[in-house]
């Protein structure tokens, strides 16, 4: 019982703060500060004169943030079995290891211990060290912005679903449609259908690169259709993701007076 007690307190103060805790508080922005300062530390690192004149400190940085993030992930392995969903000591914590929260908090250590442990090509090696960027969503954890962003796409989701196979089918018809019209005609640009589907995401994006676009009449009629139904395609995800933004602020608007009510 002592023991749950303690993996509580643990949590209470490594998960997001909760008013009036001040060393969660504290440890929050301490945790947020680091990880903001290793994403920015990933892109400076890009910059090959800062990097190699001051590789030493990056090195240094990069050790210090790699144990923060290790221990806070076996702290959060210990102190999981206080939930009641990970109760079990070994088949709650498998269940753990396996959640969303808990692997990116391993993609954020993984890519440091990886070459540690098998011998890999430096190709690997700098891909790992880019995944290190995959650091930024710890920060969902925290931050308010990310947890309603959360919120707003796993109540949304299914609008979402239909609209994406919405555009997947449209895709699929307009490549299919523009390779056989124009194929006889342009046999280098538009080679097949998978390869008419890089005009069709221009097309429908409203991006227009240029480098593939239709010559015949047919042709241009259909790539006209398809960009001016492509912008009402694209707006359904922002016209829901906006009305989910909408909802999400006015829920914690009402919470938010109640709360005063009772004080």
């Amino acid at each position: 019982m002592r023991d749950k007690r303690y993996k509580e307190a643990l949590l209470s103060t490594i998960n997001k703060a909760e008013e009036g805790n001040r060393i969660s508080r504290w440890f929050d922005v301490f945790i947020m500060t680091l990880i903001v300062l290793n994403v920015v530390a990933v892109i400076i690192e890009t910059v090959e004169g800062i990097y190699l004149k001051y590789q030493f400190y990056f090195d240094v940085f990069e050790y210090f943030s790699v144990i923060i993030f290790t221990i806070e992930y076996f702290m959060r392995l210990w102190a999981c079995t206080a939930k009641e969903k990970y109760a079990h000591p070994v088949w709650g914590r498998i269940r753990y290891i396996f959640s969303i929260e808990a692997l990116i908090d391993l993609m954020a250590i993984l890519p440091f211990y990886l070459p540690l442990f098998f011998d890999m090509d430096m190709r690997v090696i700098r891909l790992l060290r880019l995944f290190r960027l995959l650091r930024i969503f710890k920060l969902g954890r925290y931050s308010i912005a990310f947890i309603m962003i959360v919120k707003v796409i796993e109540r949304r989701k299914e609008e979402l679903m239909i609209t994406l196979t919405l555009v997947l089918v449209l895709m699929i018809l307009s490549s299919s449609l523009m390779y056989y019209i124009e194929h006889e005609v342009q046999p280098e640009a538009f080679t097949s259908i998978p390869a008419t589907m890089w005009w069709s995401v221009a097309t429908l994006t409203t991006v227009g690169y240029g480098d593939v676009y239709p010559v015949t009449p047919l042709g241009k009629v259909l790539a006209a259709f398809i960009a001016i139904l492509g912008i009402g395609i694209f707006a359904l995800p922002a016209g829901i993701l906006a009305a989910g933004f909408e909802s999400e602020i006015s829920k914690r608007e009402k919470n938010r007076s109640k709360n005063k009510r009772k004080e």
